[in-house]
């Protein structure tokens, strides 16, 4: 059997699936650790995150933690696909690598240059890629292929918890605040990028929906997710209710995913985003 597996950074919940193992990445408040999507909940961390004056903090999946996984997989005689949370926003993919040495043929990691709904739409990928049969080796060389092809673009409500993060400073987050400035931003090179900025929502949910259009639109045969931060979708169901001719001549529904600590922790609730893969070749 071909195993995926990812880290929580993907914010994949209960996929329900017996060939996807997501391993968790660790969320310290105050001093104590929680293992997200594990001990903390999506929900339970934008409670604390309300709560707190200080930003928690995330530390990477360690060595460890994958070498059981790997070793699992090799006594079963299998063989797993890593995707790992972007290289330049975290250790987690350095971790999955020096694991995954002394395993040979068994594993692949593969750097995703994505995080949260990115990274989730490129394990999606994986697993309708060995649902279709395609071997091992080929599937690694189609998402390395095909992975430049992710669009992550996403559109915060607050700039507080970037001033929290040292992002920004803190009258640039004053003036935004006055000026109701909602920045939209996007996952380039493994990395953020602030693609622009709004006055007020409904400027910002046109802003987001143009920048989707200027990376080339959305490939509908490929996997796609909406997500958001927060304790409630309804900034998200607002954005696809004002923009529904976009998505309703090629979808009968939308499927929303909430977006936990790892990313969540330095937009803070009420961002809401759309990870896609560019049209172009195959």
């Amino acid at each position: 059997m071909i195993r995926i597996i990812t880290d929580s950074a993907s914010d994949i919940v209960d996929s329900g699936r017996e060939d996807l193992t997501v391993l968790p990445i660790n969320i310290t408040f105050a001093g104590e650790e929680y293992q997200d999507g594990v001990t903390m909940t999506h929900r339970m961390f934008y409670e604390k995150l309300v709560e707190c004056d200080e930003l928690p903090i995330t530390s990477q999946v360690p060595p460890y933690v994958f070498e059981e996984a790997f070793g699992e997989v090799k006594e079963k005689g299998d063989q797993a696909i890593v995707i790992t949370l972007s290289s330049r926003l975290s250790g987690t993919c350095q971790s999955a690598h020096m694991a995954a040495e002394e395993y040979g043929d068994t594993v692949r990691v593969v750097d995703s240059e994505n995080a949260s709904i990115g990274q989730h739409a490129l394990v999606e990928y994986a697993l309708r890629l060995k649902d279709s049969g395609l071997p091992f080796e080929e599937i690694v060389e189609k998402l390395e292929k095909d992975k430049g092809r992710i669009r992550l673009v996403a559109l915060l409500d607050t700039l507080e918890y970037l001033k929290k993060g040292g992002r920004i400073s803190r009258a640039a987050a004053m003036a935004g605040s006055l000026l109701s400035i909602k920045p939209v931003i996007a996952i380039q090179g493994g990395e953020v990028a602030i693609l622009g900025k709004a006055r007020g929502s409904r400027q910002g949910n046109n802003l987001l929906t143009e920048q989707i259009r200027l990376t080339g639109g959305v490939d509908f045969d490929k996997p796609f997710v909406l997500g958001y931060t927060g304790l409630s979708d309804s900034l998200l169901q607002k954005y696809i209710m004002d923009h529904e001719a976009y998505w309703k001549s090629h979808v009968d529904a939308l499927e929303t995913s909430s977006v936990g600590g790892t990313i969540g922790t330095h937009v803070g609730p009420g961002a809401i985003g759309v990870a896609f893969f560019s049209v172009g070749e195959n």
